[in-house]
């Protein structure tokens, strides 16, 4: 890439932050200063470093992971880990290691649990996190999980939606301008009058370029190499479908297809929020996320 077309995305990315009242308010400043932002190595490569923000009561050993979705740090959860721990939960969330397949990120992921020692956890994915963390619980059956619980955020079973199956080899090899531009290829269609949605697409937009173009490539292998979730295996757990029906990046076909996967799961509807909904309505997500961790810890006490 040229220095002329690097110093026009920094430009652009530099406008959009400056703009962003999520990233000049007290709640996401007082998140940073507050909760650690931690790195960790748990396979032979050095390399594969999962980071986390890691808060709450760390006794609990079955807290909420959160996983981002492919333009997104950890970060994009911090309304969810500031209001859950206030009542005493434990939220995790991640930032993956550059893997460049599903079976080595899910191996990863075994790895981190057992590194962190948790038995179980519930865990909350949006869009690609939500991708993974069917894999992940998927590749569980007939042992015993260690998925409690799934809640999906505007997320998919298939990945041919994309129609990127062909272009997945090439990634790796491809400038961090290309990829961000692969990866707000739907995004960018979509505006919003709504304030709260508005910010949210900046906050992931300032997101996004923090992300080195390995970290890039690797999301949009995994996000657009061809696979699907079968659902057979994960008959029994319990999961809950957060979807938005204002405009977002997902087609009603790709929602109609995830309910068809999981005719017994909660769905708990917005009538509004876009791609981002845990920014931009974080008070409605949040209450979706503490019923299913609540119920299992209820759960869990009238069993012993």
């Amino acid at each position: 890439m040229s220095s002329a077309n690097s110093a026009s995305t920094a430009s652009a990315a530099a406008a959009a932050a400056a703009s962003c009242g999520i990233l000049r308010s007290e709640e996401y400043l007082g998140f940073r200063s507050a909760v650690a932002h931690r790195r960790v190595v748990v396979d032979d490569d050095d390399s594969l470093e999962w980071s986390m923000y890691d808060a709450g009561p760390r006794h609990v050993r079955c807290p909420l992971v959160c996983l981002p979705p492919c333009s997104g740090t950890a970060e994009v959860f911090f309304r969810q880990v500031l209001y859950l721990t206030s009542f005493g939960f434990r939220v995790i969330a991640l930032d993956y290691p550059v893997v460049w397949s599903l079976g080595d990120w899910c191996l990863s992921f075994q790895r981190l649990l057992d590194h962190l020692s948790l038995a179980r956890v519930h865990i909350f994915g949006a869009s690609l996190g939500g991708f993974l963390a069917q894999k992940f619980a998927e590749q569980e059956h007939g042992r015993a999980r260690r998925v409690a619980s799934l809640v999906l955020c505007n997320s998919f079973v298939e990945t041919s939606i994309f129609q990127q199956t062909n272009s997945v080899k090439s990634f790796w090899l491809l400038p961090a301008v290309v990829l961000r531009s692969t990866v707000m290829h739907n995004l960018d269609s979509i505006s919003s009058r709504d304030r709260e949605i508005a910010d949210s697409m900046l906050f992931l937009n300032h997101s996004l370029h923090s992300l080195s173009q390995q970290q890039l490539a690797s999301r949009l292998t995994l996000n657009c190499q061809d696979d699907y979730v079968e659902p057979h295996k994960l008959q029994g757990l319990p999961v809950t479908l957060i979807d938005v029906f204002d405009d977002n990046a997902l087609t009603s076909r790709v929602r109609e297809e995830t309910y068809k996967c999981y005719p017994d799961a909660k769905r708990a509807h917005l009538k509004s929020g876009g791609n981002f909904p845990y920014l931009s309505r974080a008070s409605e997500v949040n209450l979706h996320l503490q019923t299913p961790v609540t119920s299992a810890a209820a759960t869990a006490a009238s069993a012993h």
